[in-house]
C-alpha cells in the first residue's frame, strides 16, 4: 500500500529551519527619521514571513514628527502571543542618547543592550555593546540614512533573533526600488561589525551584574 507523504507548508518549512524561541522582546529606539519604525516592520516580517514565527509589533513617536524619541517593539514566539506588549525586554537597540534614557526603564536582567557608540556616551548600562553604526553608514557606505539596517544587521548577527536570510529577504521587499544594493552592503557590514565585536571577546556583558538586578 502506497504511503501518503504529508506536504510542509512555506511556515512550517521556515519554522523548522529557525532555532527555538519561546518569546522574545525587541525594542528599537532612536530619534524620529532615524528609520527605527521601518526596521521594527522588517524584523517583525522576517520573523514571521519567513521564519514561521507569531509576532506582534507596536510602535510610538515622541511630541516631533523629525527628531523626537521613537520606538518600535517587536514581539516575537513560536507560540501565539497572548499578551502583545513588552513587558521584559529581551533586546533593546538605542540609537540616540535621549532613547537609552528615556526607553531603558524595563528591560530584562542579563538582556542585550546594544547602542550607536558614537551617539550614545551613556548607556542605561555598563553591559551595553556599542558600535559605531551611525558612523560606518556616514564613512563607509556613504549614507548616514542606512545606519538603522546597519544596526539590524548587527543585533541579528548577535543575538540570532531571526535568520539572516530571512532579514535579508524582508528587507528587500521593503526598501525603495534601486536601493537594493546599498541595503545589502548595510546588512553585511553590521554583521561583519558583530563579528569582529564577538572574535574580540568583548560579549562578556550579557550576564547580569548588581546593577542590573
Amino acid at each position: 500500500m502506497a504511503s501518503s507523504k504529508k506536504k510542509e507548508t512555506p511556515k512550517a518549512k521556515a519554522k523548522a529551519k529557525a532555532p527555538e524561541m519561546e518569546r522574545m522582546e525587541v525594542r528599537l529606539a532612536g530619534s524620529g527619521g532615524q528609520g527605527l519604525i521601518l526596521a521594527g516592520l522588517v524584523l517583525a516580517e522576517a520573523a514571521g514571513l519567513h521564519d514561521g514565527r507569531a509576532v506582534a509589533m507596536g510602535q510610538s513617536y515622541g511630541p516631533e514628527a523629525r527628531g523626537g524619541a521613537s520606538k518600535a517593539e517587536v514581539i516575537i514566539a513560536d507560540q501565539d502571543i497572548d499578551y502583545p506588549l513588552a513587558t521584559r525586554v529581551d533586546l533593546f537597540l538605542a540609537l540616540t542618547q535621549e532613547a537609552a534614557d528615556t526607553y531603558s526603564w524595563d528591560l530584562k536582567p542579563g538582556g542585550w543592550i546594544v547602542v550607536d557608540s558614537d551617539l550614545v556616551s551613556h548607556p542605561p548600562s555598563s553591559r551595553a555593546v556599542a558600535l559605531p553604526f551611525t558612523a560606518t553608514a556616514r564613512d563607509k557606505l556613504g549614507k548616514p540614512m542606512v545606519a538603522n539596517v546597519v544596526a539590524l544587521g548587527a543585533i541579528t548577527e548577535l543575538t540570532g533573533v531571526v535568520r539572516r536570510k530571512a532579514l535579508e529577504k524582508a528587507l528587500l521587499a521593503r526598501v525603495p526600488k534601486g536601493t537594493e544594493a546599498l541595503n545589502k552592503k548595510a546588512l553585511a557590514a553590521g554583521t561583519k561589525m558583530a563579528k569582529d565585536h564577538a572574535a574580540s571577546g568583548q560579549l562578556a556583558g550579557q550576564e547580569p551584574t548588581s546593577e542590573d538586578v
